[in-house]
């Protein structure tokens, strides 16, 4: 597409992208120093990581704050990689749990006509206004008359339904024309049909956003270990380093704090460099044209 000679969203550089990278750059590195900073902490020699005045980069790397951390974990009564296991299994079921029902819900309450649709609507909006330890004592009575006390589905459905990734994909879901999803209808597809083969590619940047929304709150929780989790082999490696982290705020102690607070916040990066074309895309790049 092209207007007055000059192509909207252009593949190549050109010339008129330097005073957008001069406006934006230094944006960009005001950002990326807290990144830098826990990089370059998690690697400090004790000697620099109690200078003064204290430095931004690391002069001396080592990974001495790693070994000293893992040694720790040994000791320990529980392994380290039992608290990466309990982590990985909760993250991957929360996660994928949450993407079906939020992604099955939105397709509902935007596109489907049923009674208390607008009920339910209001309820995940007002379900916005309160904070986690608003509902905290709901949950726990909620777990406890289940029985799910010291157990996966403890960590789990707590953290199943998120309402702000439900506003989240409602909102794109509401952005498919009703037109295709009647020409679906005509041909014989039913509902799930429909959900699967049609609403899920076009709101695929929605489930980007929504998949780091739910990892992020996920990964980083350690309410449900503190709360609904009295064995500590079913914890999680959050609860754990924010406990080492808190145990260890000593001189002795900051080098595994910086090391693990670096392994904590790793995957949250990872994940939105795999994600972040789906977060950046809009609905024009998702086959509605």
């Amino acid at each position: 597409m092209a207007y007055k000679g000059k192509r909207i969203n252009p593949q190549k550089f050109e010339r008129g992208h330097i005073k957008i990278m001069i406006i934006l750059l230094p944006l960009l590195l005001f950002m990326a120093m807290p990144l830098v900073y826990i990089a370059n902490h998690a690697f400090k020699p004790m000697d620099e990581l109690f200078a003064f005045p204290p430095t931004f980069f690391v002069r001396n790397a080592t990974i001495e704050n790693f070994e000293k951390l893992v040694k720790f974990s040994r000791t320990s009564g529980v392994p380290m990689s039992r608290y990466v296991f309990n982590s990985l299994i909760v993250t991957v079921l929360t996660v994928g749990l949450s993407l079906l029902f939020t992604t099955m819900s939105a397709f509902a309450l935007a596109k489907l006509k049923f009674k208390g649709r607008i009920a339910m609507m209001n309820i995940n909006q007002l379900a916005l206004m309160f904070v986690a330890t608003a509902v905290l004592i709901p949950r726990y009575l909620v777990i406890a008359k289940l029985g799910l006390i010291d157990s996966l589905w403890a960590h789990i459905l707590p953290l199943m339904a998120y309402p702000v990734a439900l506003f989240l994909v409602k909102q794109f879901v509401e952005q498919v024309p009703d037109a295709l999803i009647e020409a679906a209808y005509i041909d014989g597809a039913t509902e799930f049909t429909v959900y699967r083969k049609l609403i899920i590619p076009m709101i695929k940047p929605a489930i980007a956003t929504a998949t780091i929304l739910v990892f992020q709150q996920v990964w980083t929780n350690v309410e449900t270990s503190n709360y609904y989790i009295n064995d500590d082999s079913m914890k999680t490696l959050s609860f754990y380093m924010n406990s080492l982290i808190n145990v260890n705020n000593i001189v002795s102690g900051q080098g595994m704090s910086a090391a693990a607070t670096l392994i904590l916040f790793i995957p949250n990066l990872v994940l939105f460099i795999i994600l972040q074309n789906g977060v950046m895309n809009t609905m024009a790049h998702s086959g509605i044209k």
